[in-house]
């Protein structure tokens, strides 16, 4: 009889002891550390649930129908992953570096509109702050390219973008970026498999866009 009380004590203190652990968790996760990174990027492209279903036209010939549309991976440019400034103009290295910048994710979606494919691109990325100091707000120029691979790589469609981010005390600043104007002719069923999207940084995207010629 007192064996059984005791292993009856010490199964109520293991119990005792599990629920107070599991209450302990449940407060300390908070629902936004509980979310994982890729549902955070998932979101970035939003969209309702409740939303009609659009009829889709019908593909012209030789070309993909939308269930057999592939979006082309997304990649990094090579030679385009980081974006670095040196203070006073001076090249971004050692002590010398006011920022730089990465790219971590990338995310893509693809519809067709009639002739059209629109690419919405999604970029992850950070700016940490360099030994001579961040301003307090970067500017991040970035490019998006479709291209078809292969002998001879063809650039199909390319945009500038460019995003700003506000520096904070510690250095080290997340930042997000959407494209969602990217078109491009829809490519013939054997081309569709050669075709990538590339982006990275590109320091040209900062400079003014060319005046338009007045006419004469």
């Amino acid at each position: 009889m007192v064996k059984e009380l005791r292993s009856s004590r010490k199964a109520l203190r293991r119990g005792t002891a599990v629920a107070l652990a599991l209450s302990i968790a449940l407060v300390c996760v908070s629902p936004v550390a509980a979310q994982s990174l890729s549902d955070r990027f998932k979101s970035l492209f939003g969209g309702k649930s409740d939303e009609p279903a659009q009829p889709n036209p019908a593909p012209a010939p030789g070309q993909p129908a939308d269930d057999e549309l592939d979006c082309p991976q997304v990649t990094v440019r090579a030679g385009a992953s980081t974006y670095a400034i040196g203070a006073n103009g001076k090249q971004a290295v050692g002590n010398d570096i006011r920022f730089q910048a990465t790219i971590t994710k990338m995310a893509r979606e693809c519809a067709r509109s009639g002739g059209d494919i629109t690419a919405r691109i999604g970029i992850q990325g950070r700016v940490i702050a360099g030994p001579a100091g961040a301003p307090a707000t970067v500017d991040v120029p970035l490019r998006i390219a479709v291209v078809q691979g292969g002998v001879g790589e063809k650039v199909i469609a390319s945009k500038a973008y460019r995003t700003t981010v506000a520096m904070s005390e510690g250095g080290s600043v997340p930042f997000t970026f959407v494209a969602e104007d990217l078109s491009y002719p829809v490519p013939s069923a054997k081309d569709a498999d050669s075709y990538i999207f590339y982006v990275g940084f590109d320091p040209q995207a900062l400079s003014p866009e060319p005046k338009a010629r007045k006419k004469k």
